[in-house]
């Protein structure tokens, strides 16, 4: 890690030692610009923060660029491998690919934690255990916790009302298998849920079964496991009842707005995006928890998050932090990116905000975030680690071909063990 400024490090250290209400303590006055790479709605998120922060901090300039998911992963490795070179003031990264820069370039980034000071622990201590998982090594937090992605069951109430289905009645994956047919018969031209051909359902029902593609510790693959089969052959079962649609992010979003999808099964954060893609459907879409593998199983999952970090090339790190403080780590900023673009607030004092309770009209005057956010404290860790790449990567040609019922689940999830094994270099847990 690249060494702060004695001026710098005693800086942040009495920021962070103040105490809100002890007379004659203040923040030390921050200025200048600080430049945030992200994308999409995450990216409009953060610029929906920005007149609030400005407020406090009024001689700070906020400058949220929408780069790209692929070109800011891209540009991150580029400039970690360049020593810094063209990076933002703040990063941002997703979950399951944030080891990649941690274990391969250790000084490209700064230590949250540590430019927290003493109260650095307890702010980061409250998030879920899932949401820091992948963000620490050793003593130390490279990266905030941003959003995460509950996984749940988006609906359409009028096709799942057509073909006499009640929601309620889908406890499980069996349920959903049968409860999907009768839909798709009953609306012709429809399918029930849609997949790309990458690996998403299979990591979606193998966190919901605590399975992962590595151990904890990322020393050993452990994909060929009961709990991963169990998740592997229950999207199966959906593919052999053909209730998947085959297409991409736009091709979904169009067949939802064609009537032809009556569902979805997805992270949390999928809320903004289905919403602003169809506001004609307003008030005939409802969310419901994902199905459990057995009546009464767990059915909670993740699918995805963020978090933003502070490349230590950062030119104003001091007010790339408050930055961070100030849409992470209060209720106010993540409940304010949650109306805008429907980011899933991570931090507990966010989730009693009154919003969560509040009915939603696209939603049917559901009030849905209770129902997603009533999941996090049941979601169990999982870890990308840094070989997440080379495991999906290696994983996604045979996840095909099982799709395409060329291969059974055993040896499909056998396959994909030494072929991960062979990428990585990790030995196979048997």
């Amino acid at each position: 890690m690249r060494a702060m400024s004695k001026a710098a490090a005693a800086a942040l250290t009495g920021w962070a030692l103040l105490a809100p209400g002890v007379a004659g303590a203040q923040e030390p006055k921050l200025s200048g610009t600080i430049t945030v790479w992200s994308w999409d709605v995450a990216a409009k998120a953060l610029e929906a923060v920005v007149p609030a922060f400005n407020a406090k901090y009024p001689d700070v300039t906020v400058k949220i660029e929408d780069v790209g998911n692929q070109p800011t992963y891209d540009r991150g490795l580029a400039g970690c491998a360049a020593g810094g070179a063209g990076m933002p003031d703040v990063y941002t990264v997703e979950n399951q690919e944030s080891e990649v820069f941690w274990a391969r370039f250790p000084d490209c980034f700064r230590d949250i934690k540590a430019m927290m000071g003493p109260d650095g622990a307890t702010l980061l201590g409250q998030f879920p255990e899932f949401k820091l998982t992948e963000l620490t090594v050793g003593d130390k937090v490279y990266a905030m916790p941003w959003d995460s992605g509950p996984v749940v069951l988006f609906y359409r109430r009028d096709m799942f009302e057509k073909a006499g289905v009640d929601v309620a009645s889908i406890e499980t994956w069996d349920d959903f298998v049968t409860a999907g047919q009768k839909i798709v018969a009953a609306n012709e031209g429809t399918k029930l849920v849609s997949t790309n051909g990458d690996t998403t359902w299979f990591r979606m029902l193998a966190n919901e079964a605590g399975c992962a593609m590595f151990d904890p510790a990322a020393e050993h693959v452990t994909i060929d496991q009961p709990a991963c089969l169990q998740a592997l052959e229950t999207v199966g079962k959906v593919a052999k009842a053909d209730l998947f649609l085959q297409a991409n992010w736009g091709e979904t979003l169009q067949a939802i707005k064609a009537d032809k999808l009556a569902a979805s099964v997805y992270g949390g954060w999928y809320e903004g995006s289905l919403r602003g893609a169809v506001p004609e459907q307003s008030g005939k879409w409802g969310i419901a928890l994902m199905p459990a593998f057995e009546k009464g199983g767990a059915r909670a999952a993740n699918l995805g998050g963020s978090a933003l970090a502070i490349p230590s090339a950062s030119k104003n790190p001091e007010a790339a932090l408050a930055f961070l403080r100030f849409a992470l780590g209060t209720p106010e900023g993540q409940i304010t990116q949650l109306k805008a673009s429907g980011l899933v607030p991570t931090l507990p004092a966010a989730l009693k905000d009154p919003y969560v309770k509040q009915p939603q009209p696209f939603w049917g005057n559901q009030p849905i975030w209770e129902t997603v956010l009533g999941t996090l404290d049941k979601i169990k860790p999982w870890r990308g680690t840094q070989y997440f790449a080379e495991a999906d990567n290696s994983f996604i040609p045979i996840f095909a071909e099982f799709m395409a019922g060329r291969i059974e689940a055993k040896d499909a999830l056998q396959q994909a063990a030494d072929e991960i094994s062979g990428a990585t270099g990790l030995p196979v847990q048997n």
